[in-house]
């Protein structure tokens, strides 16, 4: 078992990728605490935001591949659609989504105002805007450049 987490400690694109991560969910809770002038921690483990951290592990990985197995490689060709299918998700679906509930918010708020309901509103921040996915991209492929360089 210990051998296991030391060779996915030395794994330099495993690692690169959970910085990618790690550091698109700080830079949301930097975010949150100049705008709400407050620290929550939910958002270093909630969805949705600036940046995506979904879109920067994702490009990281990619990039990260192609850089350790070349750009012409079946490695990065799987890497990069599995990073479209991330992306896609993060915007257009999860952000439906997101839509949906609050449209399903507002529904309840009325029905709620008229005393036939008593649930709890949904989450309506759940997936990204286009820049924020875009965004997260470009931080995952600057991370991923910067660290396999090294």
């Amino acid at each position: 078992m210990k051998l296991i987490f030391l060779q996915m400690y030395q794994n330099k694109i495993l690692m690169t990728t959970i910085s990618a991560w790690l550091i698109a969910q700080s830079i949301k809770v930097v975010i949150g605490v100049f705008r709400q002038k407050r620290v929550d921690f939910r958002w270093f483990v909630g969805t949705g935001g600036m940046p995506s951290s979904h879109a920067a592990g994702a490009a990281c990985l990619a990039t990260a591949i192609g850089i350790e197995y070349g750009f012409d490689s079946v490695h990065f060709a799987l890497a990069a659609s599995f990073a479209i299918v991330v992306m896609f998700d993060a915007h257009v679906v999860r952000h439906a989504t997101g839509r949906q509930a609050h449209i399903l918010n507002r529904i309840m708020d009325d029905i709620y105002w008229q005393g036939k309901i008593h649930e709890g509103r949904l989450r309506e921040l759940i997936g990204h805007t286009p820049v924020e996915v875009i965004t997260g991209a470009l931080l995952g492929i600057t991370i991923a450049l910067f660290s396999m360089k090294a």
